[in-house]
């Protein structure tokens, strides 16, 4: 899932182009799925975005193999917010885990339909529109709504 790139590098950020590789990833991951109806490559695919996860991109089997096969098309390339990436991982491992769940309770449509959502909201990001991007900044806005600022220079205190 992709947010808007910022115009120049940001130290920390995440290329767009590895950004990328992870949404082709989930994308293909849940077609091929689907196709063998074989739920273990969608647990596959929950157990390598639960590292991003859980880590960030230093957990992220992604990243770090994206880093090395796309090395020159990152040098200069735009990033992305890490904690919105790590937000849009952490949507799509709840669901990818949801539908483990379905699948070893004997569900295997909800199974399909929750891996599904998630390869469409990855679809939709490649495409340039991010449900999980919308959805960081609406969580955002609720926040600063109920608790204020959670800066600490904004909030005035140093």
């Amino acid at each position: 899932m992709a947010a808007p790139a910022t115009a120049s590098p940001v130290p920390g950020g995440i290329p767009v182009p590895i950004v990328k590789l992870n949404q082709s990833i989930i994308v293909g991951g849940v077609i091929l799925g689907i196709l063998l109806q074989q739920p273990l490559v969608t647990t596959v695919l929950f157990l390598i975005i639960l590292g991003a996860v859980i880590i960030g991109k230093k957990g992220s089997l992604v990243f770090f193999i994206g880093s090395r096969v796309l090395a020159n098309q990152i040098k200069n390339a735009a990033t992305e917010d890490p904690g919105l990436q790590r937000f849009n991982n952490s949507i799509a491992a709840f669901l990818l885990g949801s539908a483990q769940i379905a699948f070893l309770a004997g569900a295997p449509l909800a199974g399909w339909i929750l891996s599904g959502i998630v390869a469409v909201a990855a679809t939709a990001a490649l495409s340039g529109f991010c449900l999980g991007c919308f959805l960081y900044f609406q969580f955002n806005i609720q926040r600063y709504k109920l608790f204020g600022s959670t800066n600490k220079k904004e909030a005035g205190a140093n």
